[in-house]
């Protein structure tokens, strides 16, 4: 059972990283390592695919976490990391001392996430590395595209793969394709570690009602991650609204 799942997520890997062009051979790339399910999960998948496609695409992988200040427990990341032999760099921050002491931020996620995403690019420049794969899967994709829909009136959800000029970074989704289920099924069947997240913050989130929401249309509509999957390779920009004429009111 354990090898029929990773043997089904290398292939979903696999094709996402075929059809956006995400790894190429010479390429560095940084796994942005919380400590959680997610990103351990991916770790182990890049490693597994390295391993496989050792001599057709030759790339280096490298983990880096980011220290928030809150505590956390990150002793099984690091044996983790030792286990699978690649490096990992831990860099500390003092978002949590800015966010909950200086701040006093009511409703941290947005400003935590850019405080990280400066982080981790600053830190993977000075790696040298090229590449930065986010362990973001299909149901962070269906959440993100509610989450833009429903508080901010937008039809958008993140990329594949992206390119950041002003940092000169590439950042890779790998796990498009793969189901937040078969996440949780790998990272049980493997025993990958996952550190406990102490961010007060953690659960009592925007994200986490969408997940709730979209869970409970699942139980309806049991193919719905297949579906919007399947909806996002077929969007035709011609299905929706034209641009209004009139531009000078929202509703002119």
């Amino acid at each position: 059972m354990s090898k029929t799942l990773i043997k089904e997520m290398l292939t979903q890997v696999t094709r996402a990283i075929a059809h956006y062009k995400m790894i190429e051979p010479g390429d560095r790339v940084v796994v942005g390592l919380s400590g959680g399910k997610d990103s351990s999960a991916l770790l182990f998948c890049l490693n597994r695919y390295r391993q496989k496609y050792l001599k057709k695409i030759p790339f280096e992988l490298h983990g880096v976490h980011l220290n928030m200040g809150l505590g956390a427990d990150i002793a099984p990341l690091k044996e983790y990391c030792r286990r699978l032999e690649i490096p990992l760099t831990i860099k500390p921050t003092d978002i949590a001392t800015i966010i909950f002491d200086i701040r006093q931020e009511t409703n941290p996620c947005s400003l935590c996430a850019t405080l990280r995403r400066g982080a981790l690019y600053n830190t993977v420049n000075d790696l040298g590395f090229n590449k930065v794969a986010l362990a973001h899967h299909l149901d962070d994709t269906i959440e993100t595209f509610f989450m833009s829909l429903l508080y901010n009136g937008n039809l958008k959800t993140f990329s594949p793969k992206t390119y950041l000029d002003r940092s000169d970074l590439t950042l890779i989704r790998p796990f498009v394709y793969v189901t937040e289920g078969q996440i949780l099924e790998l990272v049980a069947q493997e025993n990958i570690p996952v550190v406990h997240n102490p961010c007060p913050a953690n659960k009592k989130t925007k994200r986490e009602e969408t997940k709730q929401l979209i869970e409970a249309l699942s139980q309806q509509y049991p193919d719905i991650r297949e579906k919007f999957l399947t909806s996002l390779h077929n969007f035709n920009p011609k299905n929706l609204w034209p641009e209004k004429e009139n531009k000078k009111g929202r509703w002119g």
